[in-house]
């Protein structure tokens, strides 16, 4: 997989890809995150999935990007960042970038079976939803794709 593919993909996403591969190379499904402080451009957490390294279902690169931003800043709400991740976030992650009022979303590959934002129960359209941040998907699309069909594929 030749990770400059895409000549579109953003340098945050080309981090978050090499974040998802380090992930694959734990034996994690290969999702990275990168939050971004959309003001200055400097990358404030990276994170891969570590739900079988630390046992928690939870675990996912968006929700540990998100806790560890929050305890770097002392404050729940992560006003003006931007999250680059390359799996559309499932319904758990898309509420927790709700909840962190979290700037904009973008995202790799789309996720028909398991997305909660432009698939499943697209959680930022609904009327309970307290915060509806931009969302660009299918950046790097390609080569996100091509990571999480590699690491399944290898597990068949």
């Amino acid at each position: 997989m030749d990770e400059d593919h895409d000549i579109s993909v953003s340098p945050y996403m080309r981090l978050a890809l090499e974040t998802a591969r380090e992930a694959a190379a734990d034996g994690e499904v290969p999702v990275g995150a990168v939050l971004v402080d959309a003001g200055t451009g400097d990358v404030i957490v990276t994170a891969g999935n570590r739900v079988e390294c630390d046992s928690d279902p939870t675990a996912h690169a968006e929700m540990i990007v998100i806790r560890e931003a929050a305890n770097l800043r002392k404050d729940a709400r992560l006003n003006g960042c931007d999250l680059y991740v390359t799996l559309e976030p499932c319904p758990m992650c898309a509420t927790a970038i709700s909840f962190a009022r979290i700037r904009r979303v973008y995202f790799g590959a789309f996720d028909p079976k398991g997305g909660g934002v432009e698939n499943g129960p697209r959680i930022f359209d609904q009327p309970t939803c307290h915060h509806r941040p931009d969302v660009y998907g299918g950046i790097g699309e390609s080569d996100a794709a091509a990571l999480l069909r590699e690491f399944f594929a290898a597990r068949r």
